[in-house]
Order: structure tokens, then C-alpha cells, then sequence
């Protein structure tokens, strides 16, 4: 996992699991800080699942946290993109 993902367990460990602290360690808001923990988990997840990560879905994820872009416009963009995967031949283009 990338060190800020592990910075994040730790300031939320030490927070005693509270966002609303974390957020305000950060300097963030909620909504941002909810959504760096939900990445986290996601990418926990995929270690633990021996599973690659998806650039593409890291790529959203930041752009969200950064407040460049809405989780529901990620979410459209990230289904169609993998509409657009499963639509490919075997191996790729």
C-alpha cells in the first residue's frame, strides 16, 4: 500500500476511527476525508485478494478526493469503462 494510505490508517487509528478528526487534521473536509478512506479500503481489499489495482479507478478516486470531480460522474466514467473492457476481444485491442 502507498505510504499516504498507510499515514491515513494511522491518523485514524489514533483518531480513535473518528473522520470528523481526521478531517480536521487534514484540513479537509468529510465528504473528502470519507472519500480517501473508502479508497484505502478498496485497495485493502485488493491485496488481500491478490488483485491488481486499476489505474484507472486510482486515477477517479483522486481526482474526487482533489474535488476535481463528483463520485457519481467517477462512478459513470469507472462503469464505462469497464463496459468498455468486457466489449473488448480476448487479450485486449
Amino acid at each position: 500500500m502507498p505510504r499516504e494510505d498507510l499515514d491515513l490508517v494511522a491518523e485514524l487509528v489514533l483518531a480513535s476511527g473518528s473522520l470528523k478528526a481526521v478531517a480536521e487534521a487534514y484540513g479537509v473536509s468529510y465528504p473528502t476525508i470519507r472519500g480517501r478512506v473508502d479508497r484505502v479500503i478498496e485497495r485493502l481489499r485488493m491485496v488481500l485478494e491478490d488483485r491488481k489495482p486499476d489505474p484507472v479507478t486510482d486515477l477517479l478516486a483522486d481526482l474526487v478526493a482533489r474535488g476535481e470531480l463528483t463520485g457519481a460522474t467517477a462512478r459513470r466514467i469507472r462503469d464505462a469503462v469497464r463496459e468498455a473492457r468486457a466489449k473488448e476481444p480476448e487479450g485486449g485491442v
